[in-house]
């Protein structure tokens, strides 16, 4: 998506907050062992990390293979 490319600093800033935010979600709900909101707390983390993860691949995405899967 050129959107991406064309913001680097959004980009990057973005990828820094969902990162360290995920992480220290990750390590609080790990500390809480036995509790299932450690577990709920721990899959918010996850889901930070992930998204962190998609935005920085999203400025490498290729656009002509978003247009046509199939070829």
């Amino acid at each position: 998506m050129r959107f991406w490319k064309e913001h680097t600093s959004l980009r990057v800033t973005l990828i820094a907050v969902f990162f360290l935010a995920g992480l220290g979600l990750v390590i609080g709900g790990w500390r809480m062992t036995g509790s299932i909101v450690g577990l709920g707390i721990m899959l918010i983390g996850l889901i930070l990390l992930l998204s962190a993860l998609m935005i920085y691949n999203k400025a490498f995405q290729d656009e002509k293979v978003r247009e046509n899967p199939k070829k």
